[in-house]
């Protein structure tokens, strides 16, 4: 089984990290991808972050209809500052002959090697990096899996101002995460 890892704050998830898992699955043939919203991320400050029960509901609700898509909670149930490498244990214990594949953007290429216990990261996991638009520089040497996938202009930081402006964020992300978002009165 081979199975792809994608982390993140998703606050909100948009098309774009959908799209990046979806590209990720299909062009490494990957069983399926889960998605993990960290509880608190390490290297970010807190302060636009919303709750973890919402951000989770709305990856839930993202997610729903691909059968190759699975959201799973273990950085919000371990609480506190996530790791990378704490999740990639618990999950190789869930999955234990699994191939883990750890997704991420090549924007973090310069961070990766800060990462706590980031050698033992490279036994658990092959990285997949998503090509961005200037972020080529290379990591020779390392467990790294480059890989290009349609290049959408979207952020959760965007969709976070659109909202606090009163604009629209439709097309932007789902509809039925946009509904929560509006329902829920998020980002005002």
């Amino acid at each position: 089984m081979k199975i792809g890892i994608l982390g993140g704050t998703f606050n909100p998830i948009h098309f774009g990290h959908l799209i990046l898992g979806e590209q990720v699955l299909w062009q490494l043939r990957l069983d399926k991808v889960i998605f993990i919203p960290t509880f608190m991320p390490p290297h970010k400050s807190n302060r636009d972050i919303i709750s973890a029960s919402h951000r989770l509901k709305m990856i839930q609700l993202a997610v729903r209809e691909n059968s190759h898509f699975l959201v799973s909670d273990i950085e919000i149930k371990r609480k506190g500052k996530s790791y990378t490498v704490d999740t990639l244990r618990e999950i190789k214990k869930n999955y234990p002959q699994a191939r883990l594949f750890f997704i991420c953007g090549s924007d973090l290429v310069n961070e990766i090697p800060t990462w706590k216990n980031v050698d033992e990261i490279y036994k658990l996991a092959k990285f997949v990096l998503a090509k961005r638009p200037g972020f080529g520089k290379r990591l020779s040497g390392k467990n790294f899996l480059k890989i290009n996938v349609a290049q959408v202009d979207i952020s959760s930081s965007l969709i976070r101002e659109l909202v606090r402006e009163g604009r629209s964020i439709r097309y932007l992300l789902p509809q039925n995460v946009r509904e929560y978002i509006i329902k829920n009165k998020l980002y005002r």
